[in-house]
């Protein structure tokens, strides 16, 4: 493997842990923080009630879905770190190393509730804490930081493959550049052409002349 390539990938790969590092430790702080002071008390109103700040434990997924089946949770959550764990060796993105970071992130967030939190391993409810324009949570499901960063991670990587943006680093055409490709050939193949018509019609022009000579010399 090129040395280039080597210090990309150690790069990339640096990028993706330190982000989902970031994120996890910043969830796991909030988290601690809302059940010490949150706990057992009333909203409390952030940005004049844009956000308020609450302890909110959920058994279900991201944004309460899934309150049922809380034993689904943690599995799916294996399942996609090993996922992660192969498509990240072959990213040489910048971007995409955001992205999956953020994804990491979230998933080793809110699978550490799952885990260790009450009522056992496997069944822990998350907890949430930010509840948007309702002090009740009614207007738009209460959420966490883990949860954040899976709905950006998640959108980045729909924005990157809408993109062409590949995760090698490469970049695919859009459908316009596409098009300029394909008119630009064509005018190449027919300028080609061109000159490959003229030169035939040249040589009849030339071969007549040369009869009309012969025949002009004959008479003389």
């Amino acid at each position: 493997m090129a040395q280039g390539s080597t210090i990309d990938r150690r790069r990339v790969l640096a990028l993706f842990l330190g982000i989902a590092l970031a994120v996890t430790a910043i969830d796991q702080i909030t988290k601690h923080l809302t059940v010490v002071y949150l706990d057992d008390r009333e909203p409390v109103k952030v940005l004049g009630g844009l956000v308020y700040l609450m302890h909110v434990r959920n058994s279900g997924a991201a944004f309460s879905m899934g309150t049922g089946v809380t034993w689904v949770f943690p599995i799916v959550a294996l399942v996609v770190l090993v996922v992660l764990g192969f498509v990240i060796r072959n990213v040489r993105s910048t971007p995409w190393a955001v992205a999956l970071g953020l994804v990491l992130g979230g998933v080793i967030g809110n699978l550490g509730d799952r885990l260790f939190r009450s009522p056992g391993p496997f069944m822990g409810h998350v907890v949430d804490m930010v509840s948007l324009l309702d002090e009740r949570g009614r207007g738009f499901p209460v959420f966490n930081g883990a949860d954040s960063a899976l709905t950006i991670g998640v959108a980045f990587i729909i924005l990157l493959e809408l993109t062409g943006r590949q995760r090698d680093g490469t970049r695919l055409p859009s459908r316009a550049e596409q098009k300029a490709a394909e008119q630009k050939a064509a005018e190449e193949k027919a300028a080609e052409q061109k000159p490959a018509e003229r030169k035939p019609a040249e040589e009849t022009a030339a071969g007549g002349g040369a009869s009309r000579s012969g025949e002009e010399a004959g008479t003389a």
